[in-house]
C-alpha cells in the first residue's frame, strides 16, 4: 500500500499483524485509491440499465418499513431466480445502489431480487438483525414465487462483501428448521466477503458493530459447513486487502475439506469493488461465473 511508511510493529492481534495492520486488512480503502469513482459509475449505470429495463417491482416482506425488496421480473413464468445480497460494511445501503447486475439475469432469462435491509447504525451495531430480515427476505421471495413466475426449484443465492458475509450465513442456515426446504438454493456465488467474525471482531469494525460471542458463532457461515447444501461458487480479486483474500481461500479450504462442491475464483488485477462491476457484464469475472451456475449460457 502506498500510505504504508516504516513504523514500528505494535503487539500482534491477529496473525502476525498489529492492530494497525489488522484495522487497515478490513479498510477496503485503504486498497481501493479508485472507490468514489466506480461508486459514483455504479449510481450512473443504474440509472441507465433501469431505464432500459423498467423501475424494478417494490415488494414488501417483512413488518418493518426498510423489509422491502427490488424484483426485476424477466417476463417468463417458471423461470429461474436469482438473490442478490448487497455489501456496504453493513451499514444502511439501499438496493437502487448495487442493482446494475440485475440486466444481466434478466436478459438471460431469470428474474432477480435485491433485498432492502437495515444498517447496524440503526440497531445499535446488531448484524443479527439484519441477518434476520435477510432470512425473511429469501423465504418471502421463496414462499412467493410461484405467484409471479418464479420457479423455487431454480432459486440461487448471490452476494458481495458484507452480503457476501450475509449470503454465506444464509447458505449455511438449517432452513428446515423455519419450515423450507433443507436445500434452499440450487447454487451460490459468494464474492469478496468474510466467513469467519473472530478476526473482523478484533478489528476497527467493532466501533460500530456490536460483535457478541453469540453473533460470533451464530454468524460465522465457516463454523456451520455442515448445513451447506448447495455448490458453491466463491470469488475474491488480487487487489483487495489481505484479510478479504485470507478469508475467502481459507472458507475454500474448509467447504473443500468437506467433500462439498465449492469453486474458487481469483480475479486477477481486481480491487473489492471492480470485481463486483463484473456480476454486470457476461463475459465478466462474475457474470460468466453466474450464468455458468444457472446454466443459463
Amino acid at each position: 500500500m502506498n500510505d504504508m511508511v516504516a513504523r514500528p510493529k505494535g503487539p500482534l492481534v491477529w496473525l502476525d499483524m498489529d492492530q494497525q495492520e489488522l484495522d487497515d486488512a478490513y479498510d477496503q480503502l485503504k486498497y481501493a485509491a479508485n472507490a468514489q469513482q466506480l461508486g459514483h459509475r455504479r449510481t450512473v449505470e443504474g440509472a441507465q440499465m433501469r431505464a432500459r429495463l423498467g423501475e424494478p417491482r417494490r415488494i414488501p416482506y417483512g413488518p418493518s418499513a426498510i423489509e422491502t425488496l427490488d424484483l426485476y421480473h424477466c417476463g417468463r413464468s417458471n423461470a429461474p431466480v436469482a438473490i442478490f445480497i448487497h455489501g456496504g460494511a453493513w451499514r444502511a445501503r439501499r438496493a437502487t445502489e448495487f442493482c446494475t447486475p440485475a440486466e444481466l439475469f434478466v436478459r438471460a432469462g431469470a428474474h432477480f431480487a435485491i433485498p432492502d435491509f437495515a444498517g447496524v447504525e440503526d440497531h445499535a451495531g446488531d448484524i443479527g438483525v439484519l441477518a434476520d430480515q435477510v432470512q425473511r427476505a429469501i423465504a418471502f421471495v421463496h414462499k412467493t414465487a410461484a405467484e409471479w413466475g418464479g420457479d423455487p426449484g431454480r432459486f440461487y443465492l448471490f452476494g458481495h462483501s458484507s452480503g457476501a458475509h450475509l449470503a454465506g450465513v444464509m447458505a449455511t442456515l438449517d432452513w428446515q428448521a423455519h419450515g423450507l426446504p433443507a436445500q434452499m438454493f440450487k447454487g451460490a456465488l459468494l464474492s469478496s466477503g468474510m466467513y469467519e467474525l473472530a478476526p473482523v471482531r478484533l478489528s476497527k469494525r467493532s466501533n460500530y458493530v456490536a460483535f457478541t460471542d453469540a453473533n460470533v458463532e451464530r454468524l460465522s457461515a465457516q463454523r456451520h459447513i455442515d448445513r451447506l447444501n448447495a455448490p458453491l461458487v466463491l470469488a475474491y480479486g488480487t487487489c483487495e486487502t489481505p484479510e478479504f483474500q485470507r478469508q475467502t481461500r481459507e472458507f475454500h479450504a474448509t467447504v473443500t475439506a468437506a467433500g462439498k462442491p465449492v469453486e474458487l475464483i481469483v480475479a486477477e488485477g481486481y480491487n473489492h469493488f471492480e470485481i463486483f462491476e463484473t456480476l454486470a457484464n457476461p463475459y465478466g469475472v462474475l457474470g460468466r461465473a453466474a450464468l455458468k451456475l444457472m446454466n443459463l449460457q
